[in-house]
């Protein structure tokens, strides 16, 4: 466990907001932390004293106010850093550098990608996985040619099934956007199949698609009544998953800093895998 824990014990972490007042009171105790506070006010005030004496009153005031912001900025780093060492640890994986790699639709998307967060290693017994933040952004031009930026945060598990490839090569369980009315048009653009399922609730919450290819009835039997049922209840709210090619990635949208609601992300998760597992253990 690193430093950065501060006086919170190990146990009783469970989300960043824990460490951060911590980690703010350890830095501004340093006298380090005051001189370069003092340093930049200092020329601050300075500087505003060359306009009138006032300015430089305000302008010193308002350079420690920045300071102890920066400070805090600081802090809030630290405990972010600090809880994603102890979640990682205390499960049993390694926290790393790594990015998730573009496999899949979502991994795909955007015109940049960014890993947050990415801790791997086993999620459970016969699952080994990575869990953590990932982050995509469509870069675009306004009329003057300057550059915009829209991020679409989320927190994935991700994990491979190679296994798959032979009964399912491509299956996208996504979010319910647009009407049905429109359902049947959209699809004509479409690369994929559109599932459709006897559950009103499941057709109100999601949209299943799958390669046109796939084997209909493998798909049907895959979401097995007691399967749907979960999926309309248990799930996060706008919680996906698609498997491509053998590589299964589970999101919710946002990034997920406590250790709830990363342990909710990767049992949910974990269920599908099941799943999958499961009928591809009755196909065979």
């Amino acid at each position: 466990m690193t430093e950065a824990t501060g006086a919170v014990p190990e146990a009783e972490i469970k989300d960043d907001n824990q460490l951060r007042g911590a980690e703010f009171k350890k830095l501004m105790r340093k006298p380090l932390t005051w001189i370069l506070i003092l340093v930049l006010a200092i020329c601050g005030g300075v500087g505003g004293a060359f306009v009138a004496p006032f300015i430089g009153g305000i302008a010193f005031a308002v350079c420690v106010l920045i300071g102890v912001l920066i400070v805090f900025a600081i802090a809030d780093s630290r405990a972010e850093d600090a809880f994603f060492d102890h979640y990682a640890k205390s499960r049993g994986l390694t926290r790393s550098d790594t990015n998730f790699p573009a496999v899949t639709n979502l991994l795909q998307n955007g015109d940049e990608r960014q890993t947050d967060q990415y801790m791997s290693g086993k999620l459970s017994d016969t699952c080994d996985g990575a869990i953590g933040l990932y982050t995509y952004t469509v870069v675009s031009r306004d009329s003057d040619g300057n550059r915009e930026e829209t991020n679409y945060p989320f927190t994935v598990l991700y994990t491979e099934m190679p296994e798959m490839v032979a009964y399912v090569n491509e299956l996208r369980v996504q979010n319910k956007v647009g009407f049905k009315a429109l359902e049947g048009f959209e699809d004509k653009f479409r690369s994929s199949e559109r599932v459709t399922l006897e559950s009103e609730a499941m057709r109100d919450r999601y949209e299943i698609f799958v390669g046109k290819e796939q084997d209909p009835v493998w798909v049907r039997r895959l979401f097995s009544p007691t399967f749907i049922v979960w999926l309309t209840d248990a799930p996060p709210k706008k919680f996906t998953f698609e498997l491509q090619d053998g590589h299964l990635c589970c999101a919710v949208p946002k990034h997920r800093k406590s250790a709830e609601e990363l342990d909710q992300m990767r049992d949910v998760s974990l269920k599908v895998v099941d799943r999958l597992h499961e009928e591809m253990s009755q196909s065979s």
